[in-house]
């Protein structure tokens, strides 16, 4: 009979005890704190800094931050703000966040705030992978 290689008897023993999504969740709430749990600094770090920074930048230019959906289009911006986890819901309690978008750069500003969304998504998805050992 053949058997499969083991990849990392580490990896598969690891991933069989403890809560498997905390980095998941972790990371999606908190830009970072996914690969932070995981002992990955260095990208934890920079994933961190993009994120923050791209939603950062997207509120200095007045970027507009989706509440409802009246349509397809907010549905999908609604998608990729509610991406940035913690920063969303805070955001939207302290009023941040153009409710129209009145200048041209608030446009800019709203797509930044979008693909931070999606990127902490990916992001968060990573340390997953990470911590279940379908990545090194």
């Amino acid at each position: 009979m053949a058997t499969e290689p083991n990849k990392s008897a580490g990896a598969q023993k690891d991933s069989k005890h403890g809560f498997v999504y905390l980095p998941l969740i972790a990371g999606w709430l908190v830009p970072g704190a996914g690969h932070f749990l995981l002992r990955k600094w260095g990208r934890g770090a920079l994933l961190a800094a993009s994120i923050l920074g791209m939603f950062g930048l997207g509120l200095a230019m007045q970027g507009k931050l989706y509440g409802g959906a009246r349509d397809m289009l907010d549905l999908l911006g609604l998608a990729g703000d509610l991406g940035n986890g913690l920063l969303y819901i805070v955001s939207r309690v302290l009023g941040l966040g153009a409710d129209q978008v009145m200048v041209t750069t608030a446009d800019y500003g709203t797509r930044f705030i979008v693909v931070a969304g999606l990127l902490n998504v990916i992001a968060a998805v990573d340390a997953h992978n990470l911590r279940t050992g379908r990545k090194a």
